[in-house]
């Protein structure tokens, strides 16, 4: 999958991203935003499982943003099954570097649009946690409303924190 965008381009991975990948994922600012099953630190090998389960996926649904052909970040999202089997969750990160740009944005509206005309969805959402308002600007100005909190729903560098509800929904 390529989706070509006016700062870059979400794509699926590819096996030559290792490098970049781990170099652009090492960074607990990255890993304070996102689930812990995204490892800190991450290196070369952790690189290399997840592209190898990224790739291995039917149907895919994480890839790749890139710059000059280089993974400085991540985009995917998870479709759910039975009753909300309309529904999927949408996770990003980016690397450090290119924060501020309107990349992430960019590819939240490519890949939310992708997910839904793909996979006939009637709602995409994502949970940022309560501290990460950077994540929250960037699902606003990508057209997600938010429709709520929720109050101590998750554990994240030991704290129980709440997470706010943003959704899109064609």
């Amino acid at each position: 999958m390529q989706l070509d965008l006016p700062l870059g381009v979400v794509r699926s991975y590819r096996t030559d991203d290792i490098d970049s990948l781990a170099t652009h994922a090492n960074n607990r600012k990255i890993w304070l935003g996102l689930r812990d099953a995204f490892p800190y630190p991450y290196g070369k090998e952790d690189a290399r499982a997840f592209i190898e389960r990224s790739l291995a996926m039917r149907p895919e649904t994480f890839f790749a943003i890139a710059l000059d052909s280089h993974a400085v970040g991540g985009i995917g999202f998870r479709l759910h099954q039975d009753v909300e089997r309309v529904s999927a969750e949408l996770g990003y990160w980016l690397g450090e570097p290119f924060w501020g740009r309107g990349i992430t944005t960019e590819a939240v509206r490519a890949v939310t649009s992708y997910a839904i005309d793909q996979h006939q969805l009637t709602r995409v959402y994502a949970v940022p946690y309560e501290w990460n308002l950077g994540s929250c600007r960037v699902l606003e100005k990508a057209g997600y409303q938010l429709e709520g909190r929720m109050r101590r729903s998750a554990i994240k560098d030991g704290r129980v924190v709440d997470q706010f509800l943003y959704a899109r929904v064609p």
